[in-house]
């Protein structure tokens, strides 16, 4: 759970004030069509796996590739399925931090689930019907991915709200 070098650059220009990054997050399905879920080691909570995408990286090479790292599985991705903003987060050393989050529905073509990396003590394969707890954020954009009908699926706050026209 290293933080990438171009983050602490960052970090020692702004401190710990909030800082706007990019993720990319993966819905990986098998053949049988369970997902793929990670328990995170920092914080114990079943998530979908995915991080911060690196300086000029693409958006759906680094969900596959923070998959893999994270997870073991090889996934082929099929479609964004959303596009949402995380709420602020401080972290316990008071970095503070807000994410876009890109969200891929993928296809698992090979690896092996199991923890690759120090940010997960377990990965597993879950079947719909028995998933363990998520947060509201994680299981809005599995029911996106799930849910995917050919259109990304976005948050739009309305023309008043944004440019003061009515609706």
């Amino acid at each position: 759970m290293s933080t990438p070098a171009f983050i602490t650059e960052l970090r020692s220009l702004v401190g710990q004030r909030l800082l706007w990054l990019s993720s990319a997050i993966a819905v990986v399905l098998d053949d049988e069509g369970r997902v793929l879920l990670e328990r995170r080691a920092d914080t114990g909570a079943w998530v979908l796996p995915g991080g911060i995408i690196d300086p000029a990286e693409q958006p759906a090479d680094a969900a596959v590739r923070e998959c893999f790292e994270e997870t073991g599985v090889v996934a082929v991705p099929e479609a964004l399925t959303s596009v949402t903003v995380s709420e602020p987060i401080t972290y316990s050393n008071g970095d503070q931090t807000q994410y876009l989050e890109l969200t891929f529905r993928c296809q698992a073509v090979g690896g092996r689930a199991r923890v690759n990396d120090a940010e997960s003590l377990e990965v597993r394969w879950y079947a719909l019907d028995a998933l363990p707890e998520l947060d509201e954020g994680n299981l809005n954009r599995l029911t996106r991915a799930l849910e995917y009908n050919g259109g990304t699926a976005y948050s739009f706050s309305g023309l008043a709200e944004v440019i003061g026209l009515p609706s």
